[in-house]
């Protein structure tokens, strides 16, 4: 009950939530709308549909992808909205969403056969967010494994980077991963500093004193 009211004074989150699934259920059973909405890098260096580094973020390839990033949304929107406020949550998310999009983009820009979808990118980015704003909040990975939110983050943009480097092909849009998570963190820096600072301190105060 408690997170079901968390998620209704979350109105940003709420409607991404509901936007996100009900564009992706509608595109599973609709190969036209997939291929109107997708990230298609030779549309978009030929016909110049930018507009698809942003549709492209609410359609998904299937009913596992959707419900992974929908979980991480879930549990980390409610938090930065509350954080940043909801014009502050839109943005994070949105930027995030479109740094993804503009990574992939330069990354795989000589590829004009990458097409990818799915809101990674947007997510990645309020998961970094949230990061900076609460670094040392715990979370469960697999939902056992202990972490504190900042590490998670570290080892997530590290590994991002690496398999995006390393032009990984495993079906994960790692660019995307990549530059959503790097905007999140930018957005919070040039909008709230005083959290980065904290997080700083906060570092800084748990290292051991030198004699």
């Amino acid at each position: 009950m408690h997170e079901i009211e968390v998620l209704l004074a979350s109105p940003a989150t709420l409607a991404l939530l509901i936007a996100n699934i009900g564009l992706s259920v509608v595109a599973f059973g609709n190969a036209n709308i997939v291929d109107r909405l997708l990230f298609d890098i030779n549309r978009m260096r030929k016909s110049k549909e930018w507009y698809r580094g942003v549709t492209s973020g609410f359609i998904h390839g299937d009913p596992f992808h959707l419900f992974m990033n929908m979980l991480a949304l879930y549990f980390m929107g409610p938090f930065v909205e509350y954080v940043a406020g909801t014009v502050g949550f839109l943005v994070i998310y949105f930027a995030a969403l479109i740094g993804g999009s503009l990574w992939t983009y330069m990354e795989h820009f000589r590829d004009s056969n990458y097409r990818a979808l799915g809101a990674s990118g947007a997510v990645s980015g309020v998961t970094t967010a949230a990061a900076v704003f609460a670094p040392f909040a715990q979370i469960y990975l697999f939902f056992a494994i202990p972490m504190p939110l900042g590490l998670f983050a570290i080892c997530y943009i590290g590994y991002s980077a690496w398999a995006s480097r390393a032009n990984v092909r495993d079906g994960i849009g790692h660019a995307a991963h990549l530059g959503g998570a790097l905007m999140g963190i930018a957005i919070v820096c040039i909008f709230w500093p005083q959290y980065p600072q904290r997080a700083l301190d906060q570092f800084m105060a748990t290292l051991p004193t030198s004699l």
